[in-house]
């Protein structure tokens, strides 16, 4: 009886415990939040510059990297991502913005993403170019595919290795339906709805003729803006842009062939060849530094691998909501 006493003591100070450290943990996230919010830095993160150039001139070239699904997630440290789009727009403002900036170099290696996410890069890229006058270089990684090449076709230079995968031109859009096996196992599913599209894309009701149709002039609309962007970036005529886009992929020396890239060469080779075309500035990288907020609603990607497979799954086959993609198409979707 009396050893019964001393557990149920233990277990009330650790449940006390425990409670105490959430409370701890609520408070202290709420301060670095509104901390940030009000100094405009501090506990969240930020990010850093390292010098990965040195150079003769005064001023420097700004050496950003979009790596991984250009999607705009929100997650934590515990499951982060490769890439994080807010900090990398904020990262790419700052660098227009900055008098000290005289070029922008972005390492790009990724399969694309969401439609948005992709356009809002190429807009700002578009807008260093033109409101700030400063030049942008891509260069290609291993990957740079569908909405990578999407924010990558108004670069000044492209440059690829001969293995990049690249090209990809074009939208896709997904969904699962389930309704047959449904069927199969005798579940109806109840739906009270004010339209009849307002449950499109449901995976628990075939498709109508209708539906397909809707969604197809969406895919139609997201493809000629596609094809529009990559006209005006390469200097294509509208027929030679959409000669190339129908999805099929490039090789980096395929995609020099026809038109697609500029240069075969490394990320070094891009940024030897900036310096030589702009002046021999130093280059800084910008690299995203994380603090407390990582533990709580930041990515943290370099601590904790990603999972792609699983990062586009949930994406695409999302069906809280229909979403359309520049994406290439990962063979792991269709199993």
């Amino acid at each position: 009886m009396e050893k019964g006493c001393v557990v149920m003591q233990a277990r009330r100070w650790v449940a006390l415990g425990l409670g105490v450290f959430i409370l701890l943990i609520s408070l202290i996230t709420k301060f670095a939040f509104s901390s940030t919010d009000e100094a405009g830095g501090g506990l969240l993160d930020e990010y850093e510059k390292e010098v990965v150039r040195d150079g003769k001139m005064t001023g420097h070239i700004a050496l950003l990297e979009v790596k991984g699904t250009i999607l705009d997630t929100e997650e934590t440290f515990f499951g982060g991502t490769t890439y994080d789009h807010k900090m990398f727009l904020n990262m790419l403002d700052d660098a227009m913005e900055d008098n000290d900036v005289k070029g922008i170099l972005v390492s790009v290696d990724t399969p694309g993403g969401g439609v948005l996410e992709s356009a809002e890069i190429h807009t700002a890229i578009t807008k260093a170019q033109e409101q700030y006058d400063k030049p942008v270089y891509i260069s290609m990684g291993n990957t740079t595919a569908s909405g990578g090449y999407y924010l990558a076709a108004s670069a000044d230079k492209i440059f690829a290795y001969p293995q990049t995968i690249t090209g990809s031109i074009g939208v896709i859009m997904s969904t699962m339906n389930v309704s047959g096996l449904l069927d199969e196992l005798g579940i109806e599913e109840k739906v009270y709805k004010s339209g009849e599209h307002k449950d499109i894309m449901s995976p628990t009701r075939p498709a109508t003729e209708a539906d397909d149709d809707i969604l197809q002039t969406i895919v139609d609309e997201y493809y000629e803006e596609f094809v529009r962007v990559v006209a005006e970036g390469r200097d294509f005529s509208v027929e030679q842009a959409r000669s190339l886009s129908d999805g099929r992929i490039y090789t980096g020396k395929q995609a020099v062939e026809v038109g697609l890239v500029d240069e075969l060469g490394s990320l070094d080779d891009t940024i030897e060849q900036m310096r030589e075309d702009i002046g021999a500035y130093q280059v800084f990288a910008y690299n995203q530094t994380y603090g407390f907020g990582s533990l709580f609603g930041v990515k943290a990607p370099r601590i904790f691998n990603n999972n792609l497979d699983q990062q586009v799954l949930e994406g695409v086959f999302d069906d809280r909501y229909p979403r359309a993609f520049y994406l290439l198409h990962h063979p792991e979707v269709t199993r």
